[in-house]
């Protein structure tokens, strides 16, 4: 069992901690805040909490960290937390620039503990039936990769939000949900090469944008077409179109609390075959994928080099989003 504070008590850190209540491989100890608000509502469900991130380095029995923090604070978090012995899982983004992902990389590495990245996306059974089909062969040469991930979620958040501001956030839909699907690209293509990508804000009030569209390149000559939206209902959307046939999966409701996904899978001159996939926790799988690496049980499946890639694609995509131009990844 590996022991862990969760620091960032807000939406997502609280959507953790009902996660891994029940686990048996990683259990939260210690919910950290400096709201005293957020600290109020973690205390009320049991959880020990404490306003101070220095505080989950020091408990001995306290092996890894979970940040839910603000972006920028990420690769600060993760060198101190894996200078300091302990496992790190960090939510998305892992960091805002390429250098600072490689920074935390190379802290994490040099101190011979685990590094986790919240895409649990890649944890869901029928992504991991896509993968699977696609590294079988059955959809023959990968041609295109269409992904969408939208919500209005945000529309709810104070105008003040670390989520809504241009400086700490200045592409809004690509940390909130973009991200998720350009994980899926590297995990399903491989590192891209090339970027172009379009913000705009048309449903909103929101200064970072509310529309985002993304096309990927890659080496093999494939693409990726990747939309994020964060001023309309819920919509999830994945499909890979190959030479010999095409897999879609289409989400019934927003990863928060999944009620299971419609899939439809073709091949040339045979009929369509679709199926229903009931609700699965990835939240939590993905946590205890992490938790079971940090204990020296399995290796992690998100490698480091493809969160490398993953971090070096989310600044390429901020900077074509400013200049309108291809920007090399």
């Amino acid at each position: 069992m590996i022991k862990a504070a969760i620091v960032g008590l807000g939406w997502w850190g609280q959507t953790i901690a009902r996660s891994l209540a029940t686990s048996d491989v990683i259990r939260p100890v210690l919910g950290i805040d400096p709201q005293e608000s957020a600290r109020a509502a973690a205390a009320a469900t049991g959880l020990e909490t404490s306003a101070r991130f220095e505080d989950a380095l020091v408990r001995p029995d306290i092996q890894a960290v979970i940040l839910c923090t603000p972006q920028q604070h990420h690769a600060a978090q993760i060198v101190a937390a894996a200078n300091a012995g302990r496992h790190v899982f960090c939510e998305k983004p892992l960091c805002t620039t390429a250098a600072d992902a490689e920074q935390a990389v190379a802290a994490v590495v040099s101190n011979n503990v685990q590094l986790g990245i919240g895409h649990e996306r890649r944890f869901e059974p029928a992504v991991i039936e896509l993968r699977k089909r696609f590294a079988d062969g059955e959809f023959g040469t990968a041609l295109l990769l269409e992904g969408n991930f939208s919500q209005d979620k945000f529309l709810k958040l104070p105008a003040d939000n670390w989520r809504l501001s241009t400086t700490d956030n200045p592409v809004g839909p690509l940390s909130a949900t973009g991200i998720h699907l350009v994980d899926l690209a590297i995990a399903i293509l491989g590192p891209p090469t090339q970027v172009w990508a379009r913000l705009a804000t048309l449903g909103s009030g929101f200064a970072n944008g509310d529309t985002l569209a993304i096309t990927l390149a890659f080496a093999n000559g494939s693409t990726a077409l990747l939309t994020a939206v964060l001023a309309t209902p819920f919509m999830g959307r994945l499909a890979l179109l190959g030479s010999q046939g095409w897999m879609e999966i289409c989400d019934r409701t927003h990863p928060e609390n999944p009620t299971g996904w419609d899939v439809t899978r073709t091949y040339r001159d045979q009929e369509r075959l679709t199926a229903y996939y009931p609700p699965h926790p990835a939240v939590r799988d993905n946590l205890e994928a992490f938790g079971r690496a940090a204990l020296g049980a399995t290796p992690y499946p998100v490698t480091y080099p493809e969160m490398l890639a993953n971090a070096r694609t989310f600044a390429a995509i901020q900077r074509s989003a400013v200049s309108g131009q291809i920007e090399a990844v």
